[in-house]
């Protein structure tokens, strides 16, 4: 894997940009119709303007979920009854693969995704080769165009005009990372939302991973429903537990791979960031300690009183040490969002070595959160980006963009709700 200073991948030219993005009645957009190409665009303005609502626009077609946690209805204009988001994303390939996730799976590792009755579809990214570089079937030249529509009543998804059936049929024609304030929730937050983290980067880069998720939290979901019974199924119990322990420690083997070939990229990009203040390091907690099936039979008493698996993959955890101590008990605020910076950065370094090239960053403000010193350890990224040609999106109230890349901004004006060439 290359360090985040390297220059691009000899691929770079299968990159992909978002030529153009349409949006109807979403957010505080009643229309908007605006072309971009590659390289970096600044969005400017003052607070409350629609700025961030254009990131969440480009990542909602790239995963089909808020990078703000809400659901379809936050997302509708006021006073209209759905929002349109579309868009036309040139290059890259057609992601494809036999082991197909349909679209109407309930959810994708504990959270919900398309076609349940949730607000928000909450899929995750198909699943993509984790050593070596698929071939790809489109090239530079390839356009696709995506059509999302989404009312209380109604959900479509549309791509190059035919509906979509499947997950890998769409996930990955577009590939973002975005770095934003909600990202203080992978040092902070429950492990929810650092699993959610791993299996985001599994399943785009493991084949098979996010049908495997699947069909354990199928497992788990119909075993907490047995022991919510009164009189509990004991053949059923131990039928799904034994899909669980099989299903479980696939899950636990995958996510213990990914743990040491993903830290060396946090850390270095820790580093960066910090000038060497700190020594960050992330180890995988798994829920087993040793042996899936004993330590769930074990744990069966305890269940019967919580009504609910308390062991396993789905109580996995991911641990953030700074020196060697908890960064989020003993981490101060300004060490806590370099760490979900450096997470962040790691995750677009991991796509772009195992994809041929970077993806489409999304950057929220994040350069006002940092101080100058700590800014500079931000631009190998940046720089990496800028010589592979990629597409960068940023939102600031005030230009405090890096200088030494200030000759390549197209900057944009964002006042209630329009966005016109600066």
């Amino acid at each position: 894997m290359k360090k985040l200073a390297d220059g691009p991948s000899a691929l770079h030219f299968l990159r992909v940009h978002l030529a153009h993005l349409r949006l109807r009645d979403f957010r505080n957009y009643a229309r908007l119709d605006m072309d971009f190409a590659p390289g970096f665009h600044l969005f400017l303005g003052d607070n409350a303007q629609g700025k961030t609502n254009i990131l969440e626009a480009i990542y909602l077609m790239a995963t089909l979920r808020s990078f703000r946690g809400v659901g379809g209805a936050q997302m509708i204009r006021h006073g209209a009854k759905g929002y349109f988001v579309g868009g036309h994303v040139v290059g890259g390939n057609i992601p494809a693969s036999p082991t197909s996730s349909s679209l109407s799976a309930n959810r994708v590792g504990g959270e919900v995704a398309l076609g349940s009755q949730a607000q928000n579809p909450s899929p995750q990214p198909s699943p993509r080769s984790g050593g070596e570089r698929e071939p790809d079937i489109l090239t530079r030249h390839s356009s696709r165009e995506i059509k999302m529509f989404w009312s209380a009543s109604e959900r479509k998804l549309a791509l190059d005009g035919q509906p979509v059936k499947k997950l890998t049929d769409y996930l990955g024609v577009l590939r973002t990372v975005v770095f934003c304030t909600e990202d203080l929730q992978l040092v902070k937050g429950a492990a929810r939302a650092r699993r959610r983290f791993l299996d985001l980067l599994l399943a785009q880069t493991q084949p098979g991973y996010l049908p495997l998720l699947q069909r354990y939290m199928h497992a788990v979901r119909a075993r907490n429903a047995l022991l919510k019974q009164r009189a509990v199924d004991e053949a059923a119990l131990d039928s799904f537990s034994q899909e669980l322990v099989k299903l479980g420690n696939a899950i636990i083997r995958v996510r213990r791979e990914l743990a040491p070939k993903f830290s060396p990229l946090a850390r270095l990009a820790y580093r960066r960031i910090s000038h060497d203040a700190e020594e960050m390091r992330l180890e995988y907690q798994p829920s087993v300690k040793k042996d899936f099936a004993v330590e769930l039979a074990q744990s069966r008493a305890r269940e019967r009183t919580y009504r609910s698996t308390l062991v396993g993959p789905h109580r996995d955890d991911l641990q953030l040490l700074l020196n060697g101590k908890s960064a989020a008990q003993f981490g101060s605020e300004g060490q806590k969002r370099t760490l979900a910076i450096a997470l962040k950065m790691a995750q677009a370094e991991f796509l772009a070595g195992l994809h041929g090239s970077p993806p489409i960053l999304l950057i929220d403000d994040v350069m006002g959160e940092l101080d100058v010193n700590r800014r500079s350890g931000f631009l190998p990224l940046l720089e990496q980006a800028r010589k592979a040609r990629g597409q960068v999106f940023m939102t600031a109230t005030e230009e405090n963009w890096p200088s030494e890349l200030g000759q390549d901004l197209q900057r944009w004006e964002v006042k209630t709700g329009t966005l016109a060439r600066h």
